[in-house]
């Protein structure tokens, strides 16, 4: 028995004492003044005796609430330490997101299909929000990019730290890391508003982070994830120019024992792989040909289709930019095609290896594209990058027909669905408007251009 216990016990034996003593006085004084004086003394110690006891069991009482809360928030406190050591993600509150961007006022990018804001936590943790818009996209593409990327953790992918929906169909929110560099076309690509370019090293360097992260993806996974929309606006630069992989709106879940999945055309135009136009079902070799692809604009600092002008005239005419660099390959002069805007010394080997790679990757024969784990080994020197087989490059001969020929006033606009492999052959009159960061064949729902 411990000492509160007893002190409670003596108690309750003295308000007892008490009572049994006042009758025996009154049976023996009377109504005198003795008794009353007794009697009041009595009333009064039982009184405080009372509240004593009344206050010791609201003390324990406090004390055992407040004990339960502090257990409540250490378990909390353990469970979000857990969560955040297993990269699960956090549902956040819609006034913490708020307050976190100052309203959604820092805006950091904007698509067709979500913006995207920047904002810091309370516990200061700087971060991306975004937004989701678009009423054709429904609840089940939100949980696919939190259940793809919640799914995997690799140092060159982007990380998702939490989401946040509000019910009966309000928007949707997803928190990511915050990538201080932004994305690489705004590094490898001339702009207007940014004149950065990413040396020769740093871009070797992006090549083998993003070919480690989709070799993780499709060989490391229980399940392997298939991107699907892999191109420079999905590759993100770390402050320390390491490249991470974002955006898997489009992703799917492929089992091991599936050889390919069937799906309608979706991606960006310029990185899609010729199985998706001819309904052949995709597979990882299809993330394969769009980093291929990746790769020539990395060493050209150019997109692979765009207008170029034809002498001093107004004539312009289009230009597939892998099928030069293939020529300048057997030429010997590959490094006429380099970005002319790197400074610096540049490993005339590396450009060399790079081009082969995306030659390799961008095979239209899937079968012959390698996997992302054996270009990992090429980029890093441990197979030898032997030469690519001459590949047709289809596209050639369909931007040189007459029906690719300019359209004068374009409004940059998508033209018609993309159902079938004929409707990508509507083109506009600009190169962006064709390959550009906003022409996406049925846009991933989480891309913030």
């Amino acid at each position: 028995m411990d000492i509160k216990t007893a002190k409670v016990l003596a108690a309750i034996a003295t308000i007892t004492t008490l009572l049994i003593i006042l009758p025996i006085l009154w049976r023996s004084l009377g109504l005198s003044k003795i008794f009353f004086l007794i009697a009041g003394i009595s009333s009064a110690i039982i009184l405080s005796i009372l509240l004593w006891v009344l206050a010791q069991y609201i003390a324990i009482d406090h004390r055992i609430l407040l004990n339960l809360r502090q257990s409540a928030e250490e378990i909390q406190l353990e469970y979000s330490f857990l969560r955040r050591v297993a990269g699960l993600p956090t549902k956040f509150r819609y006034r913490v997101l708020e307050s976190a961007t100052n309203n959604f006022r820092s805006l950091i990018g904007r698509g067709s299909s979500g913006s995207v804001f920047k904002g810091i936590l309370e516990d200061g943790t700087v971060v991306a929000v975004k937004l989701i818009h678009g009423v054709e996209h429904g609840f089940s593409e939100f949980q696919s990019e939190i259940s793809a990327i919640a799914s995997v953790q690799h140092v060159n992918l982007v990380r998702l730290l939490g989401y946040c929906f509000l019910p009966d169909g309000g928007p949707r929110y997803l928190v990511y890391e915050f990538v201080a560099n932004g994305s690489l076309d705004n590094w490898i690509f001339p702009k207007k508003l940014h004149n950065q370019c990413l040396s020769w090293p740093l871009r070797y360097r992006v090549a083998i982070d993003v070919a480690k992260a989709l070799a993780y993806l499709h060989h490391d996974c229980r399940a392997r994830v298939l991107h699907l929309d892999v191109k420079p606006e999905n590759i993100l630069l770390t402050e320390g120019f390491h490249a991470v992989v974002s955006d898997f709106g489009l992703s799917k879940l492929m089992k091991r024992d599936e050889s390919r999945i069937v799906m309608t055309v979706r991606g960006t135009r310029g990185y899609l792989a010729p199985e998706w136009l001819l309904d052949r079902g995709v597979t990882e070799k299809s993330d394969v040909y769009s980093y291929g692809m990746v790769l020539f604009e990395l060493v050209g600092g150019r997109r692979n289709v765009q207008m170029v002008q034809l002498g001093e005239g107004d004539e312009r005419k289009w230009s597939y930019f892998p099928k030069i660099v293939a020529e300048k390959l057997i030429e010997g002069t590959l490094m006429e095609v380099v970005d002319k805007r790197v400074l610096g010394e540049i490993d005339e080997i590396q450009v060399r290896n790079l081009v082969k790679v995306a030659l390799w990757c961008v095979q239209e024969e899937a079968g012959l594209r390698p996997s992302m784990a054996r270009v990992v080994d090429m980029l890093e020197g441990r197979i030898e990058v032997g030469s690519p087989p001459e590949t047709e490059m289809v596209i050639v001969d369909i931007l040189s027909s007459d029906d690719m020929k300019p359209i004068a006033g374009g409004d940059g606009g998508d033209n018609g669905d993309a159902h079938a492999s004929s409707s990508l052959l509507v083109f506009r009159s600009e190169e962006q408007q064709m390959f550009g960061s906003n022409c996406s064949l049925s846009m991933s729902v989480l891309s913030g251009r």
